[in-house]
């Protein structure tokens, strides 16, 4: 009999959650954690490194601009996002400031995961390399009308910026080729909640055969 009191423990199962802005993807990820999901979030990892006196937030001043920090040190989200979605050059320089230290986090916030599956979320999931770090895509999905009336009204912004944060994404087909699992958030909350309910089930399931899989034959 082999004695496998060292062996580490599997890691949980990493479900990578992402949509296009203003399709839903945080009230879904609420539900989730709600359902017991532990949610390690690339947009929370990312506020945190811009916050005053990280580095993030100097090397975003050098390469864009003392405008884009308010008077009170603070990054101006507002202006940094205007001047990056407009221009995809500045928008593939802000990537290369931030992405290697989101990455770094959230690889570092997973390895604590105990729960058996963890949500990574994740705006960029499909156009970016961090989906070589999860197991499985859930794509939070509605009408491209629907996202863009949703994003006016969140932000209070015009239809054409809308419509520019939306289209330097990647675009709905391109998402749904990439999902292994596809959440309808363009109808009433109970059905999206229905949804979610099935799928933490699901995602259980997976985990307790992923973990089941991974020990030690004795």
């Amino acid at each position: 009999m082999t004695d496998d009191r060292s062996a580490p423990s599997p890691r949980a199962l990493r479900i990578g959650l992402t949509g296009g802005i203003a399709s839903g993807k945080s009230l879904v990820a609420g539900m989730f954690v709600k359902l017991g999901a532990e949610l390690v979030d690339a947009d929370q990892i990312a506020r945190e490194i811009v916050a005053p006196g990280e580095p993030a937030l100097e090397a975003i001043r050098a390469a864009f601009g003392p405008e884009v920090v308010t008077a009170r040190g603070e990054l101006d989200r507002a202006a940094l996002r205007k001047l990056v979605f407009a221009d995809a050059d500045k928008r593939r320089t802000l990537d290369e400031l931030l992405h290697p230290t989101i990455r770094e986090r959230l690889l570092a916030r997973l390895a604590s995961v105990r729960r058996p599956y963890a949500l990574v979320a994740v705006p960029l999931l499909v156009e970016t390399d961090f989906a070589s770090l999860v197991d499985r895509i859930a794509v939070v999905d509605c009408p491209e009308p629907l996202q863009l009336e949703r994003l006016m009204r969140r932000d209070g912004i015009p239809r054409p910026e809308a419509a520019a944060m939306i289209a330097a994404q990647a675009d709905r087909a391109t998402r749904l080729r990439a999902a292994h699992d596809v959440i309808d958030n363009g109808g009433e909350v109970e059905v999206t909640r229905r949804q979610v309910g099935l799928l933490h089930l699901r995602y259980l399931e997976l985990a307790t055969r992923a973990t089941r899989d991974a020990a030690p034959k004795v």
